[in-house]
């Protein structure tokens, strides 16, 4: 899996250029919109709730002594978790949301890769791509909520919180590798077989969102330039797995798709 971790991460070498042959620029403008307004909100939500949180937290400190000092640790603790959890919603929000305008893109990347192919796509309207967007995120947001709740916890606890950041961010990371590469594998599988092939490339998945995740860092610019960039990443390494394991025909007449093992 680590191999496919560092493949995944590799795939974002070139993108800028990819994207700008290709010019796929004019297909992102509102997505970037809606990363950019989402990710403003989930900031200012942190900036103006945090001490409330914090507060709150504070009153399970019944002792006089510290209580100062618990409740500065609590404000960070608030603001914390609001920052996690908002992350969290973030990215599945921008991802689903911008499912329609991501597919063309990847059909684009997928084209000028392999040229005309055998191969017969799904087709799928706007609405369907939405749709199959909003339901792959909620999918996806209920599990990682599921895994990062406790890990959140446990993450404040001395040593132990270590190995709980670290799963954190590859938990993360893996959710929005998944997202990622369904924008190109929609037009090849179903919801199921789609689910069954990041299971097998979940190193894939892991790597193209540890980028995802640090960009995301970069004050402002973050917002703006990621998803297009991790998109265009995952779309050339999901199309490059497709043909290796013979999910995409090049020359063979057969237009059937060999299924995915369970």
């Amino acid at each position: 899996m680590f191999k496919n971790i560092i493949s995944g991460i590799k795939a974002y070498f070139g993108t800028f250029k990819l994207i700008s042959k290709l010019g796929l620029w004019r297909y992102f403008a509102i997505p970037i919109l809606i990363s950019v307004v989402t990710g403003v909100s989930f900031v200012a939500l942190t900036y103006f709730f945090a001490n409330s949180l914090g507060a709150l937290i504070a009153k399970a400190w019944v002792w006089e002594w510290g209580s100062e000092t618990f409740a500065t640790i609590s404000t960070y603790i608030g603001g914390l978790m609001i920052l996690v959890v908002g992350l969290i919603l973030y990215k599945h929000i921008v991802m689903a949301l911008s499912a329609p305008f991501m597919s063309p893109v990847s059909e684009k990347v997928e084209s000028h890769l392999l040229g005309e192919t055998n191969h017969t796509h799904r087709q799928t309207s706007f609405s369907q791509q939405l749709s199959r967007g909003i339901r792959i995120n909620i999918r996806n947001l209920i599990r990682e909520l599921l895994f990062m709740i406790p890990l959140v916890i446990l993450s404040f606890i001395p040593i132990v919180g270590i190995i709980a950041t670290i799963l954190i961010f590859l938990i993360q990371a893996y959710y929005i590798g998944f997202g990622n590469m369904d924008y190109t594998m929609e037009r090849h599988f179903g919801y199921k077989e789609s689910v069954q092939f990041v299971k097998k490339n979940r190193g894939t998945a892991i790597g193209n969102g540890i980028v995802f995740v640090l960009m995301l860092f970069i004050p402002i610019l973050g917002f703006i330039i990621t998803l297009p960039i991790s998109v265009v990443a995952a779309s050339t390494e999901t199309v490059k797995i497709l043909k290796e394991k013979g999910f995409i025909k090049l020359n063979s007449a057969s237009k059937e798709v060999p299924k995915i093992e369970a």
